[in-house]
C-alpha cells in the first residue's frame, strides 16, 4: 500500500503543476506543528493541499471520519496520512492527538477549521485546542481557487486567547475565495447586531 500512496502523491503534485498551481510562502521549519486549511468549501480543497504539500515535500497528516478507513481505502488512507477519528468523541481526539504529537520527533496535522463544507456560523476550535494540548503552533495555509494559489501564511503560538489570537488570523483569510465561496464560513461569530440585519 505505500507505494499505492506514493503514486496518489506524486500523481496529486503533478496535476497541482500541470493546471496552474503555485505555492507562495516558505516551507515552515517547525518539525511539529497544527496546518490549518481554509476555506474549505469542497472536496477539491483536499486535492489542492495535498498537491501543495507534495510541492514544498511536506508529509502531511490528516484527521478523516472512521468510515473513510474501511476496506478497500483503509490502507491507502493510513499511508496518505490519516488517522481515523470517531466525530463523537471530541475529547478523546484531542487527547489521543496530543499524545501523537509528543510521541513522535515529526508531525504536521492539517485541519479544514470550518469541520464542513457547508457553512457554518464560525469555525470549530478543535485545532486550536489540540495545538494547545500538544504545545504546538499552528501554521496558517489559504486556497485561492481565482489564482490557483495556496498560500503559507502567519504561525500563530496559541496563548489561550482564541478570539486575540484569530484576529491575525481572519485578516489573512480575507481575500482567499474557495471554489465556493457563498459557503465560507466565518472565523469568528458575527456580532449581534449583523447577525440581526
Amino acid at each position: 500500500m505505500p507505494a499505492l500512496a506514493d503514486a496518489i502523491k506524486l500523481t496529486l503534485g503533478l496535476l497541482f503543476k500541470m493546471q496552474g498551481w503555485k505555492v507562495h510562502g516558505p516551507r515552515p521549519a517547525y518539525p511539529k506543528f497544527v496546518l490549518i486549511g481554509a476555506p474549505h468549501t469542497s472536496n477539491w480543497d483536499f486535492v489542492g493541499f495535498l498537491g501543495g504539500a507534495e510541492a514544498l515535500n511536506l508529509d502531511l497528516s490528516f484527521l478523516g471520519k472512521s468510515s473513510l478507513f474501511r476496506w478497500p481505502l483503509a490502507g491507502a488512507m493510513r499511508d496518505l496520512g490519516g488517522v481515523p477519528v470517531d466525530r463523537s468523541q471530541a475529547l478523546d481526539i484531542v487527547g489521543t492527538m496530543a499524545a501523537e504529537f509528543a510521541r513522535r520527533d515529526n508531525l504536521i496535522l492539517t485541519i479544514a477549521p470550518e469541520g464542513s463544507r457547508a457553512r457554518r456560523d464560525r469555525w470549530k476550535t478543535g485545532f486550536y485546542t489540540i495545538a494547545m494540548a500538544a504545545k504546538v503552533p499552528i501554521v496558517c495555509a489559504a486556497i485561492d481557487f481565482p489564482s490557483k494559489r495556496i498560500t503559507i501564511g502567519p504561525t500563530i503560538f496559541p496563548s489561550g486567547d482564541y478570539v486575540a489570537d484569530m484576529k491575525e488570523v481572519a485578516v489573512f483569510y480575507q481575500g482567499a475565495v474557495g471554489k465556493h465561496p457563498e459557503r465560507t464560513s466565518p472565523i469568528l461569530p458575527e456580532p449581534a447586531s449583523r447577525q440581526a440585519s
